[in-house]
C-alpha cells in the first residue's frame, strides 16, 4: 500500500490531469445536456419513453396481461447480463490491482504504451475500476425499477372492473414513467461502458485519453439525436 506523502498535484503530469478532467467534464457534461435537450429536440429515450407511454395504456385494455409481462422480463434480461459481466471485469480490475507491480511493467515494454510510474498506473486502474462500479450501480438499479413496473402492471385492475379515461391516463404516466426511468438507469451504465474506453486510452497517453473521450462523446451524441433509428423513431 502506497502512502501518499507528496502534494496532490504532484502525482501526475499536467497532461494527465487535463485529460483526467476533460473525461469527468465530458461524462457529467454530456449526460446534462442530452437531458436538457431531450426536452426540447427528438431523442432514443425520448421517443422510446413515449412508446413506453402507449404500451403502458394499452395495457390497460386487454384482461391477459402475459405479453406484457414477456415483455418487462425481457427488457429487464439486459441490464442483467450487463451486470453480471461488469461483477466480472471488476473482479479482474480488482485482482489486476492486487498485482500492479507486475501489470506495470507488462504495460511498459508495450512499444505503445506511455513510460509511467507504478502509481500512476494503480491511478489508472482505479479510475477504470470506478467506471465500472458505476454501471453495476446503475445496472442494477434499473433491473430494481422493471420489478416495479411489472408489480405496476399485475396489480392494475382488468378491462371490465370500470376504468375511466383520466384513470387510464394516469396509470400510463405513473408505470411508463418507471419503465422510462429503468431505461435511463440502463442508458447511464451503457453510457459508462463507452467512457471506459476512453479510459483504458489513457495507458497509451494523455493525449490519445483526450482523444478517445471527445470522439466517445460525439458517438453517445450522434447516436442518441442524429441516428438512423431516431429517425424511424420520429416518424409518425
Amino acid at each position: 500500500m502506497r502512502i501518499f506523502s507528496v502534494d496532490a498535484l504532484s502525482l501526475l503530469p499536467l497532461a494527465d490531469w487535463l485529460a483526467l478532467a476533460l473525461f469527468f467534464v465530458g461524462w457529467v457534461g454530456y449526460a446534462a445536456f442530452a437531458r436538457r435537450r431531450a426536452a426540447t429536440r427528438p431523442s432514443i429515450l425520448g421517443l422510446t419513453n413515449r412508446a413506453r407511454h402507449a404500451w403502458m395504456l394499452r395495457a390497460t385494455a386487454r384482461d391477459n396481461r402475459v405479453f406484457d409481462g414477456v415483455v418487462t422480463q425481457n427488457l429487464s434480461s439486459s441490464p442483467a447480463f450487463f451486470a453480471s459481466t461488469t461483477i466480472l471485469i471488476i473482479g479482474g480490475l480488482l485482482a489486476v490491482l492486487g498485482t500492479a507491480d507486475k501489470a506495470a511493467e507488462l504495460a511498459r515494454e508495450l512499444p505503445f504504451a506511455a513510460r509511467t510510474t507504478g502509481l500512476v498506473f494503480d491511478f489508472k486502474l482505479v479510475l477504470l475500476t470506478g467506471v465500472f462500479v458505476f454501471a453495476f450501480f446503475r445496472f442494477t438499479w434499473s433491473i430494481r425499477q422493471y420489478s416495479f413496473g411489472a408489480l405496476l402492471l399485475a396489480a392494475a385492475p382488468q378491462r371490465d372492473e370500470g376504468w375511466t379515461e383520466p384513470e387510464r391516463q394516469a396509470f400510463a404516466d405513473r408505470a411508463g414513467g418507471i419503465m422510462g426511468l429503468a431505461a435511463e438507469s440502463f442508458n447511464d451504465g451503457l453510457r459508462a461502458y463507452y467512457m471506459a474506453f476512453a479510459a483504458v486510452a489513457w495507458f497509451i497517453s494523455p493525449w490519445a485519453f483526450m482523444a478517445a473521450t471527445a470522439a466517445i462523446v460525439a458517438l453517445l451524441y450522434r447516436r442518441e439525436f442524429h441516428s438512423d433509428v431516431l429517425r424511424l423513431l420520429a416518424q409518425p
